[in-house]
């Protein structure tokens, strides 16, 4: 996908017609070959498989987004490159209830007063918390003692295991998050996607 060429389609569509918007993420996120694997749709099909099955769920709801999946990243206005991530969105209710359970726990210890976070570590578990509520599970936002002690052996060490060379994807960093359902995957790149329309025209771009 030619960047240009993207915002130039964003730009045209009716802002009062929700389904052209809808539409436009999924031709666009949704449907396809990623740009990491532009030619090569035998490894994106491999690379899929092997996150299902670690985590138990159908290739087809493992999803490469931003800017693996369009060569560039209409939210920095930026192209891929090779400081760039391999973002991972993994669809499954399922694994979302299962992570969830872990972090009950987590809530009932902190209820019980048994934990105990810095101000760092409270403001990046409302952040993690804020996501929960839109339908998406961010490892990455969770405190660092949670990490440590309850996620980093089944997920950042995984993912670990699949970055820089060390499978389909070749020197990049993979990172991932779950998303309870497809309704809260697209629905959150859609919210994405409008922002960014809105954004442009109050700058005059469009």
């Amino acid at each position: 996908m030619v960047k240009d060429d993207f915002f130039r389609e964003l730009d045209s569509l009716d802002p009062d017609n929700a389904e052209q918007l809808d539409d436009f993420c999924r031709k666009h996120i949704l449907h396809g070959i990623p740009h990491i694997f532009q030619n090569n749709e035998q490894s994106y099909f491999n690379f899929r498989c092997r996150i299902a099955k670690k985590y138990c769920v159908p290739f087809h709801e493992i999803y490469i987004t931003g800017s693996g999946k369009l060569g560039f990243s209409p939210h920095k206005n930026k192209d891929f490159d090779l400081d760039s991530d391999i973002d991972v969105a993994i669809i499954s209710e399922n694994l979302f209830d299962i992570i969830m359970f872990k972090i009950l726990q987590f809530q009932m210890s902190l209820k019980a007063n048994r934990r105990t976070l810095t101000q760092h570590e409270l403001k990046m578990y409302h952040e993690f918390l804020e996501y929960v509520a839109i339908g998406w599970i961010r490892p990455d936002k969770l405190p660092l003692s949670f990490q440590m002690s309850d996620l980093k052996q089944s997920w950042f060490d995984y993912f670990e295991s699949i970055s820089y060379n060390k499978s389909e994807v070749g020197d990049y960093k993979v990172a991932a998050g779950v998303f309870k359902s497809y309704f809260h995957y697209e629905n959150y790149i859609v919210s994405g996607f409008n922002k960014i329309k809105k954004s442009r025209n109050l700058q005059g771009i469009s």
